[in-house]
């Protein structure tokens, strides 16, 4: 007689090793996505159109012609004009973000070319500090756009900035939106666009400075866009926000921005925006 020993009925199964970061959830639609399908389509969610967050870094690579990128203004960093006191000390805190991101502030900016067209361009950076306005980055942009005055080249800005100005550095930060915003105004009187591109975030003293003031104002679909936030507004005036409130479309529709532009299509709507304006 041959016995046979059964296995406990609701016994777990041994689940089989699933290597990491081979899958993202979308933050638009819940759904787990392939990261390397997810790559290939541009860090946009084939399922629901929802647009990732990118780096200043993949933001370059995705828009300027390859190898044509020219990094200027490397060295910048922030000092601690205020001596700031909080959890950790500011310059603490600036090198943990700098060890963190790469970067040495919330921002890149260099020459390129895109689409065969020359031009300065600057990428504000999310991750560090939540691109938030410092004395580094409104003067990174001042430059950038001085530097497109003095070769007579347009200017692009990237911004993905949700982090408004920089506590850490008081009035130096606020000064900074008068600043980059002055010198917007001499690009203008030299006879040179400015291109203002809105990622998500775009929010604070970013928008309500540079941002804000481009001839032509493009936007990625679904990105918030806004001074303050859809929380502390609701919060403040104590009333239902209409829908899709601060979105690029809402934007769009009330005239605050030129258009909403896929990913897919950002270069080549660049580039023939600056054959037109140049």
């Amino acid at each position: 007689m041959r016995i046979f020993k059964k296995p406990l009925q609701g016994a777990p199964k041994k689940k089989k090793d699933m290597p990491e970061g081979l899958w993202k959830k979308c933050n638009g639609c819940s759904q787990s996505l392939f990261h390397k399908t997810l790559e290939e389509n541009g860090n946009v969610c084939p399922k629901c159109n929802y647009h990732f967050p990118l780096t200043s870094l993949e933001r370059i690579k995705m828009l300027a012609d390859d190898g044509s990128f020219n990094e200027i203004y490397k060295d910048m960093s922030s000092l601690d004009p205020l001596e700031f006191i909080g959890s950790k000390s500011y310059p603490d805190k600036l090198a943990e973000e700098q060890k963190e991101t790469g970067l040495t502030d919330a921002v890149l900016v260099g020459d390129a070319v895109i689409e065969g067209k020359p031009c300065v361009l600057a990428v504000t950076d999310y991750r560090f500090m939540m691109g938030s306005m410092g004395s580094v980055l409104g003067e990174k942009v001042t430059r950038a756009i001085e530097r497109g005055i003095e070769k007579k080249l347009p200017v692009v800005i990237v911004s993905t900035s949700g982090g408004g100005a920089r506590m850490q550095e008081g009035m130096l930060s606020l000064m900074q939106m008068a600043k980059t915003s002055g010198a917007l105004e001499r690009l203008k009187e030299a006879g040179l666009p400015f291109i203002s591109v809105l990622a998500h975030p775009t929010m604070g003293g970013v928008m309500a400075s540079f941002a804000g003031l481009g001839d032509i104002t493009i936007a990625e679909p679904g990105a918030l866009i806004g001074f303050a936030g859809p929380r502390v507004i609701k919060q403040t005036i104590k009333q239902d926000l209409p829908k899709g409130f601060q979105t690029s479309e809402f934007n769009l529709t009330h005239g605050m921005i030129d258009m909403v532009v896929e990913r897919k299509d950002l270069k080549a709507t660049v580039a023939k925006l600056i054959g037109y304006l140049v």
